[in-house]
């Protein structure tokens, strides 16, 4: 597995194991050894957020900056060769020799080029993948060192949605999961709404750790009751 393996579960199945409960083996028992166990119940190191690589701004910039030095130098080698420059560099030469710095188009080709600088530069700085939700790291285990594991924000969505839909009373279910914030919305047809929020703040609180990840998202219930008609 690669550095960057991350898992998207489609299902309550694929969510790790409980706290303090022993992964199941192959044969539906449960681990054999204590040691793993308590090696995978551990909190775990924290885990960084997956960066993206940037490959659509990165090669527009590439093709952009290597189109305009080609031409630049092209214009160039033909001048020594003896030919007259361009039409384009004699009058930006032109424009850039004689036009003041207050001109109109002169601040708005610097707020332009500014513009597109600052953005580059947020490009460089910041991870980027704002859908992937790193996981914990288990620590004592070898060879998970060099193993990071993401989970979708949509797929953890999903899951979460299915675990709210099984609380008795809930109609439907609506759950949207941030980096920090998990939103879940819900319609109760019956039962009081006081126990349904009881009952899903429970749910989702245990569906939420259960997750794994590296950064525990605060979880915000509603409920409410079916429009009529």
């Amino acid at each position: 597995m690669s550095a960057n393996t991350w898992r998207q579960p489609t299902g309550d199945s694929d969510l790790p194991p409980e706290p303090g409960q022993a992964a199941p083996s192959a044969d539906g028992a449960p681990g054999a050894g204590s040691g793993a166990t308590a090696a995978i119940d551990e909190p775990g190191r924290s885990a960084r957020r997956f960066w993206s690589t940037r490959r659509i701004p990165a090669a527009v910039v590439a093709l952009l900056s290597a189109a305009a030095i080609g031409l630049l130098l092209y214009d160039v080698v033909s001048v020594r060769a003896g030919r007259s420059a361009m039409r384009w560099r004699r009058r930006l030469a032109e424009e850039l020799a004689t036009r003041p710095l207050d001109d109109v188009w002169v601040i708005v080709g610097a707020a332009v080029a500014m513009a597109l600088g600052l953005w580059l530069f947020l490009l460089a700085v910041t991870p980027g993948l704002r859908r992937l939700l790193p996981m914990r790291q288990p620590t004592g285990i070898p060879g998970t060192g060099e193993v990071r594991a993401g989970l979708d924000r949509r797929a953890a969505a999903l899951v979460l949605r299915d675990r709210a839909v099984q609380v008795p009373g809930v109609q439907s279910a609506r759950v949207a999961v941030g980096r920090r914030k998990v939103k879940a919305r819900a319609r109760a047809h019956f039962r009081e709404l006081e126990d349904v929020r009881a009952d899903l703040d429970a749910t989702l609180g245990e569906a939420v750790t259960s997750l794994g990840l590296a950064r525990q998202p605060t979880l915000t219930v509603r409920v409410r009751r079916p429009k009529k008609g």
